[in-house]
Formats: structure tokens, sequence, C-alpha cells
């Protein structure tokens, strides 16, 4: 099964937060009742100010210019019911007041301007990676699978997280990796991984060679500027491929620099660590290192779990990371679907105010008995 739990969105912009406006109108009702009855050498109208200051960092600017107007109005009313309107003390008052609600009014629109691009712009990339990102059939010939996707809450700053699984004549192949980056750039470059394992991992190619095509096409982007020769690019893509036969107990892994799979069994979690690991995607042409596959075994009632390194690096309050591997032994087992639910939940609870600094995504392939 494919979870897509929608990103906590920005609210709509200018919208007024109804129970917080009652904040600034009693603060100037206050305000005004105590400046009335204060004796003559004291004057609260001053805090005032604090009324629109406080409306502009939840409301529109209509919102703060109509709280501005109203904090000028009850300075007036305090001004002619102390003395007048035009004692000097008062006066300058009331004009100090107009202009901090004007400037507090100016900057609660400049807020929502921002309010408006950053909108639109996670709009175009939660989109755009929606498209990249096709839900995983739940259940490919003997394995069961569930995938996850936790959109991070920094703006607009989608991540280029990326998986993908696909059948072939004699197993299923899957991918999961992690563009460097973030944005519709990042997006673009996890289209490209995606297409590249898409066209060629369901042919009858080794998994060598199919690692070998995915470095090809990333190194071969038109639309990456790259360095200058013989310096390393700032473009380049982690990422675990495995090849998973139908018929024989294992499981086939490369890694490119990406986190090691775990494989739960029996309630122990054990890192699928390679022996020789390749670096990430569109870095090899910088290394002299082969696409070496490693086999583990992979027996009925196993199941692995894939996740990028927004699970991981994941921080609570006191910056502890994420402790992956102790919380999914934690797992009662019932299922990939239930293993992926349970981390999510942990891993937000992890997580000061539910939120992530990074995109993490997580990928758990049970193996059961029979086919399709």
């Amino acid at each position: 099964m494919d979870h897509r739990p929608p990103h906590p969105s920005l609210r709509h912009v200018g919208e007024p937060r109804l129970p917080l406006l009652a904040v600034p109108f009693a603060l100037i009702a206050v305000v005004t009742v105590v400046d009335v009855l204060a004796p003559p050498d004291v004057h609260l109208g001053p805090f005032l100010v604090a009324a629109p200051a406080v409306t502009a960092s939840f409301a529109g600017p209509w919102m703060t210019g109509f709280v501005g107007a109203v904090a000028v109005a009850a300075q007036v009313t305090v001004a002619v019911l102390r003395t007048t309107a035009t004692d000097l003390n008062h006066t300058f008052q009331i004009i100090a007041l107009v202009l901090i609600s004007i400037f507090v009014t100016v900057f609660a629109h400049l807020r929502e301007v921002r309010e408006k691009q950053l909108t639109q712009l996670r709009s175009v990339a939660e989109a755009a990676q929606e498209v990249v990102l096709r839900p995983l059939r739940d259940r490919m010939g003997p394995l069961r699978l569930a995938s996850v996707y936790l959109a991070a809450e920094a703006e607009a700053q989608i991540g280029g997280d990326l998986y993908a699984a696909t059948r072939t004549p004699n197993g299923t192949r899957l991918i999961i990796g992690d563009v460097r980056g973030k944005g519709l750039e990042a997006v673009g470059d996890a289209a490209l991984v995606l297409g590249a394992f898409r066209a060629a991992a369901h042919q009858e190619v080794d998994l060598p060679t199919l690692v070998a095509h995915l470095e090809a096409a990333v190194a071969a982007d038109p639309d990456d500027t790259g360095e200058p020769a013989g310096e390393p690019g700032e473009a380049f893509t982690t990422a675990a491929v495995l090849d998973i036969p139908d018929r024989e107990m294992t499981v086939r892994l490369i890694s490119c620099g990406h986190p090691p799979p775990l494989l739960l069994r029996g309630g122990r979690v054990v890192p699928l660590e390679v022996d020789h690991p390749a670096p990430p995607l569109g870095l090899t042409q910088y290394v002299d290192s082969g696409f070496a596959p490693q086999s583990f075994s992979f027996e009925p009632g196993d199941v692995i779990l894939l996740y990028t390194d927004g699970v991981i690096e994941a921080r609570d309050a006191e910056g502890a990371f994420y402790p992956l591997p102790e919380r999914a032994a934690d797992w009662p087992g019932d299922g990939p679907d239930a293993l992926l639910r349970h981390l999510c939940t942990d891993l937000l609870a992890h997580s000061p105010g539910g939120s992530l600094d990074d995109d993490a995504a997580m990928v758990a392939i049970e193996r059961v008995n029979g086919g399709a």
C-alpha cells in the first residue's frame, strides 16, 4: 500500500485566526479602561501599539490596519476623557501609534505576499513529486509491499527522495534513493533516475548492468551544468538497488552510498551492509569502483525495510538522531503496512512538533509463500 500523508499545508494567506483576534481587541479594551481610570501622571497609551503588532503576526494587512485604526480611536478617546485631544502628550502618542500601525500593516502585506509565493511553489513541487513517485502495488509476485513518503515542514523545500519497483520475468527489482538538494531541481533529478530505472529494470540485464545504466543516465544529464572537468560535480544521488528472485530465498543488493536496508526476522533487526559499496550515482566517474552485488538470505516471513536519510537523521528536542533499528525491533509484526504505520507514528512523535526537517521515505517488503 502506498501512503501519502497530506503535508501540513500553509494556512490560507491572510486568513485570520478568529480565536487569536480576541487578543488585540481585549488588549485595547483593557488598556483604554485602565488608562482612563489611572491617576493623571500615569499614561498607558503606549501599550496600545502592541495590538496591531500582535495582529500582524497572524492576520493579513486589512485586519492589521483595522486593529490599528481601533487602537488609534481608543487613544483619541482616552485623550478626550482625560484632558483634550490636542494635549501635547496625547498628540505625540496618537502620532506614534498611527505611524507604527502603518508600519506593521505594510509588514503584514509583505508577509502575505511571501506566504502566497511559498504556497504556490510548494503546490507545484508536490504536484510534480506525486507524478514522479507512482504508487507501489500492494503485491508483486511473492512479495507484499508498502511505502510511505513524509514531506518536510521546511517551507517549499521539498526533497528528491525516490522509490520504485518493477517486475521482471524472474522476480522483482526495487530502488530507493535520495537526490542531493531540494526543490524542483531535486524532483527533476529524481525523475531522471526513476525514468532510467523503469526503462531498464524489467529487461533481461544483470544488476550491475542496470546500475551502470542508471549511472550513465545521471552522468549524461544534459540539464546538469556540473563543475569544470576534473572536479566532482554538485549533483549526485545515493541509491540502493535490489533484485529479489521469485524462486530463490535471497536478495541481491547494490548500494551506491545509501544507508543499508534493514532485515527484520524473528524480532531481530539486521542491517544489510555490503562489503564493497559503490559511490553515489553521478560520482562513480571520479572513483575507480565497480558495481558488485551482494546476496543476503531473504526467507518467507522476513521483511526488508528501505529508507532515506531523512528518517535516521530526524532529531528529537535534545538533538538525538532517530534510532530506526531499535524502533523497528519494537514492531510486533503484522505485515509491511503495519510496520510503516508504526514507524511513521513513532518518527513524528520523536521529532519536535511532529514535523521533519527533511523529507523521508520508507518502503517495506515482505516475502510470503506463494506467487501473485
